[in-house]
């Protein structure tokens, strides 16, 4: 009887699953296919009291708490959400309130507030067992106030004069290292290999590249590469300045963080009906810019501006669609799209340091659940991660643009205006006789006199993967009625035999 039942339910599964897939299967998973979340350790989440000595989480100055083992609790709410790579802030022994990781103590050591080495292994281990990779934050231009080197008398030559001055003034001046000089360039060579070989990590992100000499950079991308060609090195500019990154980019860094197309993409998305002219030229010239555009690693926020929330808040607007739309935007253009941690629950900062709130997991989860539902899509639609571009219309906000990739077309269209908007796009720029199939809202176009007419309300968007027309499946619906049929015959049946043989 059991296996009778058994059946019934399965049956209209295998049906239904028996239908083909639209989307082009990937053989492999390159870098310019993931989704990374970015991590403040000690501001994300506190997963081991024993090592919460000088915590205060009343104090903006002070460590919070935050640990490797609270990173390890969260990785399965993370994949959840569609990411499969992250990046966290430095995880080295820091001075005292280092709680950021910029004051290092010790390039070798983890941060006792942190955790071990070993539990910083375990959450290498746990994440890669839910095939998530790690990205290690490496500032290596700079140490503590108090660093050991400073009175080492040997070391003298190992810093550039003390009375040059730290472009980030909250920190303090902290003592810059002279790359220069072959004995700091051997020892960070050292750092580097050391954290992939013990820890089994998957990449770097370096910061403000431009202030260390390119020939170095090569030296360290030859020496890491060397070892593991499938490390991810992402470099930081933060000025965003051509110059500077054209000077870097045959440096062997893989990609870097798009600082340049930032601050355009910030004021497009911040409130409706703003133009994208500048945000799409932008885009077009990423193209001369970086060696691989698509290993750029794209952004609203990070720890070094202000919070996206932030600026929506400023212009009275609601943060919630003002991030749906923008992370809309940054899930299916090239590059790597990479989340600052709470922008899920749209946490609001100035810039650093009271951009590193704390984060906080009783929230609203109508944003969380539109990340997730990004992240499936993204996952699932090579088109959006390998495909080329092309803008099929834009007009003060309303953005309609294409992306194709082994015969798999995506069409996605994005309303950032005050308004329900209508668009036209003809058949020629896509295949008539087809239908657009909405993955976010279910919307569905099909071709009528050779164009597809795009209708969205204010403020929404939706990602379409251009298909055959469906029509009525005949085929389906008398095998889904043969099904209903016989689980009604079954019913029946059932209840005359429990007349028959009362218990």
């Amino acid at each position: 009887m059991k296996k009778g039942i058994l059946f019934f339910i399965v049956l209209p599964l295998f049906l239904i699953c028996a239908f083909p897939v639209t989307a082009v299967e990937m053989d492999k998973r390159e870098w310019q296919d993931e989704t990374i979340y970015s991590i403040m350790i000690d501001r994300f989440n506190n997963g081991d009291n024993t090592n919460d000595f000088e915590v205060n989480t009343k104090d903006p100055s002070a460590y919070h708490g935050g640990d490797f083992e609270g990173i390890i609790k969260q990785l399965d709410n993370l994949k959840d959400m569609g990411f499969t790579a992250i990046n966290l802030s430095p995880i080295f022994d820091n001075e005292s309130a280092g709680y950021h990781g910029y004051w290092v103590n010790d390039f070798y050591e983890t941060e006792e507030h942190f955790g071990s080495i070993e539990t910083f292994k375990e959450l290498v281990k746990e994440a890669h067992e839910r095939e998530m990779k790690v990205i290690l934050d490496m500032e290596i231009n700079y140490v503590g106030a108090n660093h050991s080197w400073l009175t080492d008398p040997e070391k003298a030559n190992w810093f550039h004069p003390v009375e040059e001055p730290s472009k980030e003034s909250w920190l303090g001046n902290r003592p810059m290292l002279n790359f220069d000089n072959a004995e700091v360039r051997e020892y960070f060579l050292d750092v580097a290999t050391y954290w992939i070989e013990e820890t089994k990590i998957d990449g770097y992100r370096f910061y403000d590249v431009q202030q260390i000499p390119a020939d170095f950079w090569s030296q360290l991308t030859a020496t890491i590469k060397e070892g593991n060609e499938d490390i991810y090195l992402l470099g930081e500019v933060s000025s965003g300045d051509i110059k500077s990154i054209a000077k870097y980019k045959q440096a062997g860094i893989d990609g870097f963080t798009d600082y340049f197309s930032n601050e355009d993409l910030r004021a497009a998305y911040a409130q409706p009906d703003q133009s994208m002219e500048s945000v799409l030229t932008k885009l077009e010239q990423r193209e001369n810019i970086y060696a691989n555009p698509n290993l750029v690693g794209t952004f609203f926020d990070n720890h070094k501006t202000v919070r996206f929330t932030t600026d929506a808040a400023k212009l009275n607007e609601h943060p919630g669609p003002r991030w749906k739309l923008g992370l809309t935007y940054l899930y299916t253009t090239p590059g790597i799209p990479m989340v600052y941690y709470g922008s899920e629950i749209a946490l609001y900062g100035e810039a650093a340091p009271e951009n590193y709130q704390q984060m906080n997991f009783m929230t609203d989860k109508e944003l969380i659940e539109y990340i997730t539902q990004l992240g499936e899509i993204r996952g699932k639609t090579p088109s959006l991660t390998r495909g080329s571009m092309e803008v099929l219309f834009e007009e003060n906000g309303m953005l309609i643009y294409k992306r194709e990739y082994e015969g798999e077309t995506s069409v996605i269209a994005i309303n950032n205006t005050s308004g329900t908007r209508s668009v036209e796009i003809s058949a020629a720029d896509l295949q008539d006789e087809r239908e657009l199939r909405g993955m976010l809202a279910g919307d569905l176009i099909r071709s009528v006199d050779g164009n597809y007419k795009i209708v969205l309300d204010r403020e929404e968007a939706e990602i379409y993967i251009l298909a055959e027309k469906t029509g009525i499946n005949i085929a389906y619906l008398i095998a889904i009625s043969a099904v209903i049929l016989l689980f009604i015959l079954f019913i029946v049946l059932l209840k005359r035999r429990s007349k028959e043989n009362p218990v």
